[in-house]
């Protein structure tokens, strides 16, 4: 049993890691990149980051620790919309 437990940690660990790989591929920004948009709207705490579609969500915090999404084009890097929880 114990001779298993490392090929399994093994598995898992590159199995969570495969899907952020693939975020930076192409004609893409990276998730920084993304993130540092947000970061210059006023999120100062991320608590989700997706990219769906030709999109990233990037979720989180401003100062005042209101709830804030923006949404970046993952191609351009231009800002979608920016939701603030008031």
């Amino acid at each position: 049993m114990r001779k298993f437990i490392l090929p399994i940690a093994m598995a898992l660990a590159l199995g969570t890691a495969a899907p952020a790989m693939a975020y930076g591929t192409g004609d893409q920004i990276s998730m920084q990149v993304a993130l540092d948009v947000a970061s210059d709207l006023g999120v100062v705490t991320v608590s989700h980051t997706n990219l769906l579609g030709d999109e990233w969500q990037i979720e989180g915090r401003d100062r005042a620790g209101r709830w804030m999404e923006v949404d970046v084009d993952a191609r351009t890097g231009e800002v979608r919309n920016v939701d603030r929880g008031w």
